[in-house]
């Protein structure tokens, strides 16, 4: 596995950094895909080229890094509201977070990891487009179309999709 380490370490670290731009995220994901990898070393498919199988690994990792992340962004908006000393502001704004959280989850899998992205992630639509496999362009209809449906259905108080 040494080995496998010198040759691939940097390939995967590039390919976390071009994704989330932090060196210490890329960096500490890196060698836990390399722990993953040595824990699933026996079910490798010879026919995928390492560096694949490696970045496939990278990239569930910064998913999951992402999705955890998103939570805690949405408990310090939770927080911030209760800081509030308005209640009935504070009382609005969370039924308007909940609702739009609610839809949120109610969209289409690609729709709704696009908004997270742009959102919660802070990533550009080239970004989300790499990340998910997918063009810039796509990205960009594919978070506008989801946003125009969550306006509709959260600040109109319709439930059509």
């Amino acid at each position: 596995m040494d080995e496998i380490y010198e040759r691939y370490s940097q390939i995967v670290f590039h390919f976390l950094y071009v994704r989330c731009r932090d060196a210490e995220l890329s960096e500490d994901l890196m060698q836990e895909t390399f722990l993953r990898a040595l824990e699933a070393i026996d079910s490798y498919n010879a026919g995928c080229k390492i560096s694949t199988w490696l970045c496939q690994i990278a990239k569930h990792l910064l998913y999951q890094h992402w999705e955890k992340n998103n939570r805690a962004r949405l408990e310090e908006l939770e927080e911030e509201l209760e800081a509030s000393n308005d209640t009935e502001q504070q009382a609005i704004a969370r039924i308007e977070l909940m609702d739009v959280w609610d839809k949120l989850q109610s969209l289409p899998v690609d729709m709704k990891k696009v908004i997270e992205l742009r959102v919660l992630g802070d990533l550009s639509y080239r970004e989300i487009g790499e990340v998910l496999g997918r063009s810039e362009n796509w990205a960009r209809v594919t978070f506008y179309r989801g946003k125009l449906i969550l306006m509709k259905e959260v600040w109109h108080g319709t439930d059509e999709m």
